[in-house]
């Protein structure tokens, strides 16, 4: 697949810009639009002096937005100087998350793009907690979270993490196959056994990823489900100096258990590297 329309939520904080800059990094040599979001009702949801702001209010709140989705674009236009890139804005009274949904299917999106502030949760530290209200309700678009301010390295391999249940198809591995194609990455597979013998379910998944793999260079390790499975991918990703992990998301699987594992240990390695969500459409 081409990557032609990619959505970038923004706050205007330092992170959002950060993974706008990043994602205009990543597919530097694509031609694409990037759309960049901010959704300001949730501005007003969030300040209770302005909760039940009048009409006035919430025309400079419009103003504002629009008027910072203007800077953002003079900024990244200056910082990235890409003639293959088009950077276009939508400023919306809306939730975060339906605007994204509308916009999705409106524009034909291929990605969307976020930035991670990060909380002090495991499950937050991972991900975010606006990604994971953003995985949990998209279910149909890629996303891609950005950790913090991290600088730009190029993505050499990416670590996709998978128990062969689901998401071994082409539709769903389409956006990592594309990431590692245009950044000339290599992929390696990570397979967390679950069960001493695999079903014929997972073998014939194995099978599908093997076919899905040809073009792309990559490798196989394997590790049993430990207890400690994000330590385990804390290692593996050290280890193999990991540019980028990707997982399938499907509800109440493989990434749902591995999310909310009562793990006690540092998760500050997730906040390090760029993560992919591909949802499963098999």
């Amino acid at each position: 697949m081409k990557i032609k329309n990619i959505l970038v939520a923004t706050d205007f904080s330092n992170e959002a810009y950060n993974a706008l800059f990043y994602a205009s990094q990543i597919f530097a040599l694509e031609p694409c639009t990037f759309y960049i979001l901010n959704a300001f009702d949730d501005i007003v949801v969030s300040a209770k002096n302005v909760l039940f702001a009048r009409q006035k209010e919430l025309e400079k709140l419009e103003i504002n937005s629009k008027e910072n989705l203007a800077k953002t674009v003079h900024k990244i236009v200056l910082d990235t100087n890409n003639s293959k890139h088009n950077f276009k804005t939508i400023s919306s009274k809306d939730s975060l998350l339906n605007i994204i949904s509308k916009t999705i299917d409106n524009y034909d999106i291929d990605l969307i793009v976020l930035g991670n502030k990060g909380r002090t949760g495991a499950k937050e530290l991972f991900m975010g907690s606006n990604t994971i209200k953003i995985a949990n309700k998209i279910t149909k678009c890629p996303i891609l979270a950005i950790p913090k301010e991290i600088a730009f390295k190029p993505i050499n391999e990416i670590a996709f993490v998978t128990d062969y249940k689901k998401g071994c198809t082409k539709t769903t591995l389409a956006m990592l196959l594309n990431i590692a194609a245009v950044t000339d990455a290599s992929i390696a597979v990570l397979h967390i056994n679950e069960e001493e013998i695999m079903t014929p379910k997972q073998v014939s998944n194995q099978n599908l990823l093997n076919i899905c793999l040809l073009k792309t260079p990559h490798s196989y390790d394997e590790i049993w489900n430990y207890n400690d499975k994000a330590s385990v991918i804390q290692d593996f990703i050290v280890e193999r100096e990991i540019s980028m992990l990707a997982m399938a998301y499907h509800r109440r699987k493989f990434f749902e258990r591995f999310l909310h594992e009562p793990v006690i240990m540092d998760l500050s390695i997730y906040a390090t590297i760029p993560f992919l969500i591909l949802p499963v459409q098999d």
